[in-house]
């Protein structure tokens, strides 16, 4: 096997069995930081020893193995200091060859979730955690997808694995009164990363298909381990639908596409039955949408409607009524003025927009003054909509989004 081939299949194991391997080690050694770089560890040896010996007929089973015995070594380092250690060693020692299941999906990749999601961690620091432990991506591939330097996301996820150390966090799935509460942070980063990756706040790239990728990815995932929570399906039926309309986003150039000049034939059909059906099982359940289920509602409304003309927006509009009073937030109420402006006109919507804008909660986005800019074009107030347009372009951060603001100023003379 060539070298290359080789790494690419470490690649390949590690993005699909990595939670597994970190959460397993996590379990046998009770020690969260400790798994985690026993996995690198056992990840750094595959990559030289896979492209000279082929690769194993059980790859993440290798990996395991490796990873454990890694742990022996650091036990019985530690034996002589701790009797404990010593035991612990034994009983991985026996454990060592246990076969690996890959159909089995278990409690330790959940359990893995919910520690990298803690409420103890800054959000900058659960996003991070999470798409290296369990996302399986490395350090420069966070960073990549954040814009921030390699050395910001290392030192990240070096404070978090401390502050969990400190802690004494138990690698463990929360018993059941506290699981709704910390699953509520679970599913919020994987709505920041797939947020991050569908509309980037800055940089050059319309989408980031990889970033919002693997938060669907996570979310299929989670969605078999906790099949009995709506919300679950919820964000994932979320995810799902949005995700469907990608491929008609942007053009040739990458260039950002609007929701009423995309050929809805290009959006993903596939994507759309698995968002739905997702949707369909969170309604099942019997509990209502939260969150995430409204927000997915939406979605659906879209993904169904042959057009933008077309669409049930007097439906979009008592969804993101119900959205806002089950959790305010000035985007939800800006989001519902442009549904507002589609069912009644811009002149019943424009009334709202202003009133978000002299309440300073947007202050710093860009996307109020480009819905006012939209408002003020179709009331035929050119003079303020320029203004408006301006003021959005000197506030948006993504390059592809400023180039579309710009040609609309431009088209206004």
């Amino acid at each position: 096997m060539g070298e290359h081939s080789g790494r690419a299949a470490v690649a390949a194991v590690w993005r699909i069995e990595s939670a597994r391997i970190v959460g397993a080690l996590a379990r046998y050694t009770g020690d969260f930081a400790l798994a985690e770089d026993l996995a690198q560890e056992a990840l750094a040896e595959a990559l030289v020893t896979w492209p000279r010996e082929g690769v194993p007929r059980e790859p993440a089973g290798w990996l395991l193995t490796v990873g454990r015995r890694r742990a022996i070594d650091v036990f019985r380092r530690r034996s002589a200091l701790d009797d404990r250690y010593a035991t612990m060693a034994r009983d991985l020692g026996e454990a060592v060859e246990e076969s690996w299941d890959p159909e089995r999906i278990d409690d330790d990749v959940l359990a893995l979730m919910f520690v990298s999601c803690h409420p103890l961690l800054s959000p900058e620091a659960r996003v991070a955690l999470t798409l290296r432990v369990v996302g399986g991506l490395t350090s420069d591939e966070i960073a990549r997808a954040f814009l921030v330097p390699t050395a910001t996301v290392q030192a990240r996820i070096t404070r978090a694995k401390k502050t969990l150390g400190a802690a004494n966090v138990a690698f463990e799935v929360p018993p059941s009164e506290e699981r709704a509460g910390r699953l509520g942070s679970v599913l919020s980063v994987l709505y920041v990363i797939f947020t991050e990756g569908s509309s980037p706040t800055s940089g050059e790239s319309a989408i980031r298909l990889d970033l919002a990728g693997e938060a669907q990815r996570l979310a299929r995932v989670l969605a078999r381990l906790v099949p009995d929570e709506p919300e679950v399906h919820g964000l994932l039926a979320l995810l799902e639908l949005t995700a469907a309309r990608f491929p008609a986003r942007t053009d040739p150039d990458g260039e950002p596409v609007l929701l009423e000049d995309q050929d809805r034939r290009r959006w993903d059909r596939s994507a759309i039955t698995r968002g739905r059906a997702a949707l369909a099982r969170a309604e099942s359940i019997g509990r209502g949408f939260g969150y995430y289920g409204l927000q997915a509602a939406i979605a659906e409304c879209h993904a169904v409607a042959p057009s933008v003309a077309e669409t049930k927006w007097t439906r979009v509009v008592a969804l993101y009524e119900a959205l806002g009073t089950l959790a305010p937030s000035p985007i939800v109420d800006l989001n519902r003025a442009v549904a507002v402006s589609m069912a009644r006109g811009p002149a019943a919507a424009l009334p709202l927009v202003d009133a978000l804008a002299a309440s300073d909660a947007l202050a710093r986005s860009h996307l109020l003054a480009g819905v006012r800019a939209e408002l003020l074009i179709r009331l035929d107030r050119r003079a303020e909509a320029r203004a408006a347009l301006a003021a959005a372009i000197d506030l948006c951060g993504n390059d592809r989004e400023r180039t579309v603001l710009n040609r609309k100023l431009a088209d206004l003379g």
